[in-house]
C-alpha cells in the first residue's frame, strides 16, 4: 500500500489544488470516490487488467462512469490511465480526503470505550479534543468491553490510552522489569 501511496501523492495533490482553485473540493471528492467505486468493481477490475488497448480501457471506464464525472475529472482519470496509475485511484481518494480534512482543519478521532457513550459525553469529549488539537473533531465511537473502563483515543499519530486495561498492562510491564 505504501508504494501506491507514493504513486498517488502527486495526483492527489494536483487534484486537490485544482479543486481548491475552482472552489469544487466537495464535488471533486465525490467524483473521485465514484470513479474509485467503479474501478474497484470486480467486473471493471477484470476488464482493466485485460489485454485491451489503453484507449479502449479509458473509453469504457469513462462511459461506465457516465455523467457522474465532469470533463476535468474525466481528463484526470485519462491521465492516470495513460501513466498506468489507475490502480492507485483508491489511494488518490484517501489522500485527497486527508488533504481536504487538513484544509478544513478537521481531524477524525477514533474513540473506543467499554460502554456506549451518551450524546452529551460525545459532545463534551469533542469539545475537549477540539481544544487540544485546534481543529474540528469528527468522532468515530466504538465499544469494546475488553478495555474494562476508560477511553482509548486515536487521532492520526496521537494515541491517548486512558483505559483500565492499558493501565493494568503498563503496571504488569513495570513489575516485570
Amino acid at each position: 500500500m505504501s508504494e501506491l501511496t507514493t504513486v498517488a501523492r502527486p495526483y492527489a495533490k494536483a487534484a486537490f489544488d485544482f479543486a481548491v482553485e475552482n472552489g469544487a473540493i466537495e464535488k471533486w471528492h465525490e467524483m473521485l470516490a465514484f470513479a474509485t467505486a467503479v474501478a474497484n468493481d470486480a467486473t471493471m477490475a477484470t476488464f482493466l487488467s485485460s489485454a485491451e488497448t489503453l484507449d479502449k480501457k479509458v473509453e469504457v471506464f469513462i462511459n461506465v462512469c457516465g455523467e457522474q464525472l465532469d470533463e476535468k475529472v474525466q481528463n484526470f482519470v485519462r491521465l492516470m490511465a495513460e501513466n498506468g496509475r489507475l490502480k492507485a485511484l483508491s489511494a488518490v481518494v484517501a489522500l485527497f480526503a486527508e488533504l481536504r480534512a487538513d484544509y478544513d482543519k478537521e481531524i477524525a478521532v477514533d474513540v473506543t470505550s467499554a460502554v456506549k457513550l451518551t450524546k452529551k459525553q460525545q459532545d463534551n469529549l469533542a469539545k475537549t479534543l477540539e481544544k487540544r488539537f485546534s481543529r474540528k473533531v469528527k468522532l468515530n465511537c466504538t465499544v469494546d468491553a475488553a478495555i474494562v473502563s476508560g477511553l482509548y483515543i486515536k487521532a492520526g499519530d496521537t494515541v491517548i490510552d486512558g483505559t483500565v486495561r492499558g493501565k493494568l498492562d503498563r503496571l504488569a510491564h513495570a513489575l516485570q522489569s
